[in-house]
């Protein structure tokens, strides 16, 4: 498996680390790549997708250290997949400069009822050569919100929300409102959005993998038969 931003976010977020990080499942030894228990590691199957977006992580200081942590899926789906720890006065240059490039256009993924109707898009519009280029807040829903509110060098950008009907099928951590989704559960529904139906069946069924066998390492038990990474295996040779 490739080498993406996550994974070099993390070192660069861990080496900055004075003591270890003490995370709810910390202590365990997983797969750095993954985060995943050695056994039920799944990164011998993750391959990347064509697709015509790209995504942006802002992710709040330490959230790039939990094991729990959904946003890599997207870095390994998507090859377009940038991270940064999140700032309020000082972000980063590189953001800034992938944010003001011509070939993107950068949309803010979030809920319309912190927002204005102004800003708010329904549509993906016309941009000519301009890719859309998806901003997600990754952190817990307070941090995300949070970051949203205190981050001016994004005022001027549109917001794309979504009311999905289902509740969040994430386990692992639980959020305060049932229509909260994890940032994986997010970038399903963005591709979907963008007509990706076969990338946002993969993006699905990739959090489906990572959450089954994330539990099934709490647990202490061995892959089932009918477990989602065999069909993520599948789906993925069919590609």
């Amino acid at each position: 498996m490739r080498i993406h931003a996550i994974h070099k976010l993390y070192q660069q977020r861990l080496s900055q680390c004075t003591r270890p990080f003490l995370a709810r499942g910390g202590r365990i030894e997983r797969c750095t790549n993954c985060m995943l228990l050695p056994n039920l590691c799944i990164c011998s199957i993750k391959q990347t997708v064509t697709t015509n977006s790209a995504f942006v992580l802002l992710m709040y200081d330490d959230e790039i250290l939990k094991p729990s942590n959904t946003g890599r899926l997207i870095a390994d789906l998507i090859p377009n997949t940038y991270a940064f720890i999140w700032s309020r006065t000082a972000p980063e240059t590189e953001l800034l400069t992938l944010l003001a490039d011509p070939q993107w256009r950068p949309i803010i993924i979030f809920p319309a009822e912190y927002t204005t109707s102004e800003r708010l898009i329904h549509d993906l519009p016309e941009i000519g050569e301009k890719r859309p280029l998806f901003i997600i807040f990754d952190g817990s829903w307070a941090q995300a919100k949070k970051m949203f509110r205190k981050s001016p060098y994004l005022n001027n950008f549109p917001i794309l929300s979504f009311s999905p009907e289902t509740i969040s099928r994430y386990l692992v951590r639980k959020a305060s409102k049932d229509n909260q989704l994890a940032t994986a559960e997010v970038a399903g529904r963005v591709l979907e959005f963008i007509g990706e139906s076969q990338n946002a069946e993969i993006m699905d069924l990739l959090f489906d993998t990572f959450k089954e066998n994330y539990l099934l390492g709490k647990e202490r038990k061995q892959l089932p038969d009918n477990a989602s990474q065999y069909r993520l295996a599948g789906l993925l040779q069919q590609k």
